[in-house]
């Protein structure tokens, strides 16, 4: 597993180890070991997986306190943009967004802390988004911020997207509750 440090403090990008043989593929998805040596402590809650058409933007989420949550995220099938927005107000980085493609061939992860927004744009149909969770699901708590208010050309002109994350507030408007 290699962890490489994003211009984001305490976010991550992780290759995950993959290998191949005449039965297929492998690929190690979590191993708490080779975490913590860099520095991450992740104690996983909940885990769940998304599949989408070509074209659909899930996100901005995240869960407030006291139920917010740190994510290894990967895309076992298919291929995303992968969107992190820190909304930790003390942050020398807040507002600030990253985007990495994540896919079934790079093998790359997220280590997305808490105080985070996560977002995604599909690639190809049927496209699986997996994650590894921190917390468990707490609906008062689960909401987000709008995906064409953080500043990044999603480079779609008209994605699929649900009226739920359309009616997210946008990232000026947010007060954020995470320091």
């Amino acid at each position: 597993m290699h962890i490489e440090a994003l211009p984001l403090a305490v976010a991550c990008l992780i290759t995950l180890p993959f290998s191949t043989d005449n039965r297929g593929s492998f690929t190690k998805t979590f191993h708490d070991t080779d975490l913590k040596k860099a520095g991450i402590d992740f104690s996983l809650r909940e885990s769940y997986f998304s599949v989408s058409h070509k074209n659909v933007i899930r996100g901005m989420h995240f869960q407030l306190p006291p139920h917010q949550h740190s994510k290894v995220v990967f895309c076992p099938q298919g291929a995303i943009l992968d969107v992190i927005v820190d909304l930790r107000k003390n942050s020398t980085t807040y507002g600030q967004h990253v985007a990495r493609e994540l896919s079934a061939d790079n093998h790359k992860a997220y280590f997305i802390p808490e105080g985070f927004a996560h977002g995604f744009l599909t690639l190809a149909d049927n496209t699986i988004t997996y994650y590894l969770v921190s917390s468990e699901y707490s609906k008062p708590q689960d909401t987000g911020i709008l995906y064409n208010s953080i500043g990044l050309d999603w480079g779609i002109n008209e994605p699929i997207i649900s009226a739920r994350d359309l009616s997210f507030m946008r990232l000026e408007d947010f007060d954020s509750p995470f320091v």
